[in-house]
């Protein structure tokens, strides 16, 4: 009996190193701190991706914490970046508002990635922003268009991710975000599906700057609030400018979300120009009851329109369609 489990066993260790070579080979590159891959830095693998290619390039980044600050240039169209393990690769730089020292937009040279090429995917990654309670300190900031993540950790402070981008389309799915003050914020319309929100401090979770006129901007579907033992007092949301659009469907708030639920920013004006909708969230969190007057308690008939199809395709609708761009690559 013994040999046979051990017999067992052997084929399952086969066929499981089989499967990763496998695996390693279906990549154009690979990336490996040990000298294993064709690049050690994954800034250099980006750099030696041909720009604005016909096809997807994908780069495969065995486990290992990648201490470097990464740019995925405008040029570098329909990459992918696949980690090995979500808990196990790690792209990790420090920067933060005073480290960068650039005047009052410091915050936006703090990223630990910077994505500006279109059709980026990502998978299986931990991006962080190791500065720690700091101030402006970014993990993560996306100005492309048409960019998925999916299995990610972001994990950061205040700004952990900056989703920018006034044309640019997001989606983030089964990701895990964390952070304390105003730590999803920016211009883009983006997607939060299943998603773990964690606050770690007092305070906002999200500070959305969206256009006038973008019908949507930041939308959180079943997605989980989380925060730590201690926290119990965070607002869904503040508006960075007039005109910010935030919605959350089907999450549940677990009981640090703050009674009155939204922000004005010490702004009244923006009461009237803002839009922040709720619609069948479940938890401690999710009671209605108390909520600031100027927010909206949406129909069934009005959070039926909030699908991912119907948030996506307002924008340049010419190219993939949604269904592509959000899908496995």
């Amino acid at each position: 009996m013994n040999d046979k489990k051990n017999l067992i066993a052997s084929f399952l260790f086969l066929m499981l190193i089989t499967c990763q070579a496998i695996g390693a080979d279906s990549y154009d590159i690979v990336v490996a701190l040990d000298g294993s891959g064709d690049y050690t830095s994954i800034q250099a693998a980006i750099d030696a991706c041909k720009s604005f290619p016909d096809h997807r390039i994908s780069i495969f980044i065995k486990n290992g914490v990648y201490h470097e600050k990464v740019r995925v240039p405008a040029w570098n169209t329909k990459l992918s970046l696949i980690g090995e393990s979500m808990e196990h690769t790690v792209i990790s730089w420090h920067d933060h508002f005073n480290s960068i020292n650039r005047g009052r937009n410091s915050t936006f040279f703090t990223y630990t990635l910077l994505v500006e090429g279109h059709d980026f995917y990502a998978e299986n990654l931990t991006i962080e922003n190791t500065a720690g309670p700091v101030g402006q300190a970014v993990a993560l900031h996306v100005d492309g268009d048409r960019c998925t993540f999916r299995n990610c950790r972001l994990l950061g402070h205040q700004d952990t991710l900056y989703a920018a981008g006034q044309n640019s389309r997001q989606y983030y799915d089964s990701c895990y975000i964390e952070g304390t003050t105003d730590f999803i914020f920016g211009a883009a319309t983006a997607v939060f599906h299943q998603c773990t929100i964690h606050s770690k401090s007092n305070s906002y979770i999200t500070a959305a700057s969206t256009p006038e006129g973008k019908p949507f901007g930041y939308v959180f579907l079943d997605c989980r609030l989380t925060a730590k033992p201690d926290v119990d007092k965070v607002y869904l949301g503040r508006p960075w400018r007039d005109f910010a659009r935030v919605a959350f469907l089907y999450c549940d708030m677990g009981s640090h979300i703050f009674p009155r639920g939204w922000n004005n920013w010490s702004i009244p004006s923006r009461e009237k120009t803002s839009y922040y909708a709720e619609y069948g969230n479940t938890g401690p969190g999710s009671d209605t009851s108390g909520r600031v007057p100027w927010c909206h308690l949406l129909s069934e008939s009005e959070a039926g329109q909030f699908t991912i199809q119907q948030i996506f395709r307002y924008i340049d609708p010419v190219g993939p369609s949604v269904e592509e761009w959000t899908g496995r690559r």
